[in-house]
């Protein structure tokens, strides 16, 4: 017994060793590297500038970075354990670690190919640019990929009229990623009212979070092939509105053919919950909000009070940031934030 019992001790200590984290603070930066943000900033303000749509863009990479995330074991290589001791691995899938960022290897797909992803995720350049400056700035990679993101959501939510908030930072990079995963996690724009609640839910997320951080989508703009079933077969559509849409989403084709999910894509405001309130939401997901059940009046609250939206918006993205960051020595800063070290 007393082996097995050692093996159990050990095996426990280094899960506790590894899975060990740190705070995440809004100084992290300060001594570190004080250019790092207004770095940041400069050239999401730029980015966003040439292209409104960006900003969306780089609120949403943050968004599917940190939703991916879970721990599971494996019986490979041995991982901290006394010479000639018993094989054991976890492996770490994190949540607000960079991952999405990472190009497939031979060892893992990229979670850039994921349903949710393919073809929709788009700003990596942005980012390659931002970590670019900020290492140059700062001397060295002292910055995470997986701050960048966090950073760069907000900054870009703030040139676009929107609320500001103390990222928390001091996240570290992933050193894999998981395309099965992210197909598995991550919400569908097809989803009722209980899955989406059950999604956030999993995340740590209350309903409150899930219609708050649904707001985000006040900027930015849809395929057609990800709104067409809802503007040809739904019931809880403005008719009007349908036939708007329907211009440049037929039935076949123009599967990328984009359309906004508000009247004012490129301005962080309130129109999207007004929309929801005319059943005018775009994707089934938007207008399950309001549609009989639990988060109508929240919805109708946000509609008629940027402010109450604006506070609740940036407690739930803080909120968001911390799911299961790697801090501490766990994994790297990558110098690429599309490979590993």
């Amino acid at each position: 017994m007393a082996p097995r019992f050692n093996f159990l001790l050990h095996a426990f200590l280094c899960l506790a060793l590894a899975t060990t984290s740190f705070s995440l603070s809004p100084k992290f930066y300060d001594n570190l590297c004080p250019q790092a943000l207004p770095a940041i900033k400069r050239i999401v303000e730029a980015a966003v500038h040439r292209e409104p749509r960006m900003g969306a863009s780089l609120l949403r990479l943050h968004f599917h970075d940190c939703f991916v995330n879970v721990t599971s074991f494996l019986h490979t290589t041995i991982l901290c354990m006394p010479k000639n001791g018993l094989e054991l691995i976890f492996l770490v899938f994190q949540g607000c670690d960079g991952s999405l960022l990472l190009d497939s290897t031979s060892a893992f797909e990229t979670e850039k190919n994921a349903r949710g992803n393919f073809n929709s995720v788009r700003g990596f350049e942005v980012v390659d640019q931002i970590k670019a400056e900020v290492d140059r700035v700062c001397g060295r990679p002292v910055v995470s990929c997986a701050d960048i993101l966090a950073v760069a959501a907000r900054d870009s939510v703030l040139v676009l009229g929107g609320p500001t908030w103390k990222v928390r930072l001091g996240r570290r990079d992933s050193t894999t990623a998981s395309r099965a995963l992210a197909d598995s996690v991550l919400p569908s724009a097809s989803m009722d009212l209980p899955a989406l609640i059950s999604n956030f839910k999993n995340q740590g997320l209350n309903t409150r979070d899930l219609v708050a951080l649904s707001g985000g989508h006040t900027v930015g703009l849809s395929q057609c092939v990800i709104f067409r079933n809802r503007i040809y077969n739904a019931t809880n559509i403005d008719p009007t509105f349908a036939k708007e849409r329907r211009v440049t989403c037929p039935q076949t084709g123009g599967n990328t053919n984009l359309a906004p999910f508000d009247p004012t894509p490129a301005r962080f405001d309130t129109a999207y919950f007004k929309n929801l309130v005319k059943e005018r939401g775009l994707l089934t997901s938007d207008q399950a909000l309001f549609s009989g059940g639990s988060t109508d009046k929240l919805v109708e609250t946000y509609s008629k009070n940027s402010d109450a939206f604006w506070v609740d918006f940036g407690k739930s993205m803080i909120k968001m940031g911390n799911i299961k960051p790697l801090t501490g020595n766990q994994g790297q800063i990558r110098v690429n934030c599309r490979k590993v070290n």
